[in-house]
């Protein structure tokens, strides 16, 4: 009766401040406009301060790149801080660090994006240094041998020399076969390592163009004033003749996979991964949101039925995780990760998630826990609008990917019309013996050595 009760006053809670702030608050209206160069202009208003972001989106990532070149989209956003024709390295994170502002960039399979967050009154300038670099980007030898070591120190930090990251890294690759998912955002050592300067100013060349990329403003800002900026910086630059990689669909898995790490750690570490559509390749949209219910139901919360069933009352694992990424734009991986509890093993865990698994294949979830979801993600959604960064990688992250800006807006309805029918059917379909990969890493009997983690300018998300 207890958790009615919360759940009852959780839901009221949500409904006041959605009909306070209704579904797109009155605070924050989108327009959309598009350069004669091609370039997409997305401007939400926001006036609660004076602050605004600016984000420039490019549709090129990790996805987009082949054998040899991996991780070359990550390589370009480390050189895009060396200088342009007209201003020296370094000189923009100065200038933007003059005016109180903040600014990086990130790279992740489906896109990179470069943002500064500053007063209004300085984004003409921020918009003037980003469209600067958009296409008078000037590549030096010198800078680009110096960024290639440093880039392959980052990869030796965090992923070489993390036996965790090293492990999501051969469970994705073995996953992935045959499409680039297979391969990481920082990209392969030994293709890093040989790296050519013409094979990033190609790259440069052919995907930093006014007609690949979206640029997303959101703040105190008026977007009439936003369109004029946007067309006397980003407008002078001219279209380039992009052809989209060609599509590389992921064999279908018919056998289970298996592979094994072994590394200086104290503790065990399980990963399993299901094959699963996103919103961008999914036949029936129903089943994303099935199936984002889902993951919630397994590993959502402290009551979710990893934490409460396997963690605190069988004592089998001692941490869970569920991660299913709805917006890839290729084929998604459904991800459960898990530690052991001290006196278990991994075959131990691996036995206890499967039968959560069949629990959901063969029974349907109760109404009062899918309510308890729908509350759960109309709070977020509500608290995202309190930040303009995460309104604008909101809508920066679907404009690249190909989907609507709606989206993001209709999840909430979306969510409200799946069933327990639902779920249970996506459990069924997708949670497979014969189309599992099963990543274990297990201690090698060595000390682990913890070591000082170094910062990088820029990074993957």
């Amino acid at each position: 009766m207890k958790s009615r009760k919360m759940i009852k006053e959780l839901n009221q809670i949500i409904l006041f401040v959605m009909m306070t702030v209704g579904v797109i608050p009155a605070h924050a209206t989108l327009t959309k406009f598009e350069l004669t160069n091609g370039m997409q202009v997305l401007v939400k208003e926001d006036h609660r301060a004076p602050v605004v972001v600016q984000q420039v989106w490019y549709r090129v990532g990790s996805t987009y790149e082949h054998g040899g070149i991996t991780g070359l989209s990550h390589m370009l956003e480390h050189m895009m801080f060396k200088g342009t024709k007209r201003y020296k390295a370094g000189e923009f994170s100065k200038r933007v660090s003059k005016l109180g502002g903040q600014e990086n960039a990130f790279t992740s399979y489906d896109y990179t994006a470069y943002y500064q967050v500053v007063g209004r009154q300085h984004l003409e300038t921020v918009m003037a240094l980003e469209a600067d670099r958009m296409r008078n980007l000037v590549l030096k030898e010198a800078d680009f041998q110096t960024e290639r070591d440093v880039i392959a120190e980052e990869r030796r930090m965090r992923t070489e020399d993390n036996p965790r990251s090293k492990l999501y890294e051969l469970f994705r690759a073995s996953a992935f076969l045959n499409s680039p998912s297979h391969h990481p955002v920082i990209g392969w050592m030994s293709d890093i390592q040989n790296y050519t300067l013409q094979d990033l100013k190609s790259w440069y060349q052919q995907w930093y163009a006014p007609n690949n990329a979206t640029l997303v403003v959101v703040g105190d800002v008026d977007p009439q004033q936003v369109f004029e900026w946007a067309k006397r910086y980003y407008g002078v630059h001219s279209p380039e003749k992009i052809d989209p990689p060609k599509p590389q669909i992921e064999v279908t898995q018919s056998g289970q996979r298996r592979i094994e790490l072994k590394a200086a750690v104290q503790s065990p570490t399980l990963m399993m991964g299901f094959h699963t559509p996103s919103l961008v390749t999914a036949t029936d949209l129903q089943e994303v949101y099935a199936l984002s219910v889902l993951a919630s139901v397994l590993a959502g919360d402290d009551s979710a039925r990893f934490n409460k069933n396997l963690i605190r009352e069988q004592k089998v694992l001692a941490s869970a995780s569920a991660r299913y990424d709805e917006t890839s734009r290729a084929t998604s991986l459904f991800t459960l990760s898990a530690t052991p509890a001290q006196d278990k093993t991994l075959a131990d865990a691996e036995a206890a998630i499967w039968q959560a698994l069949q629990q959901l294949q063969s029974s349907l979830i109760k109404p009062k826990d899918l309510q308890k979801i729908l509350a759960q993600a109309e709070a977020q959604y509500v608290f995202h609008q309190d930040s303009i960064e995460a309104q604008a990688m909101i809508l920066g992250s679907l404009t690249s990917i190909g989907l609507p800006i709606e989206t993001y807006d209709q999840w909430i309805e979306r969510l409200r019309q799946v069933t327990p029918e639902q779920v249970q059917a996506v459990a069924k379909k997708y949670f497979s013996k014969d189309s599992v990969t099963v990543a274990s890493l297990k201690p090698n009997g060595d000390v682990a050595l913890s070591k000082p983690y170094k910062s990088f300018h820029g990074g993957q998300r």
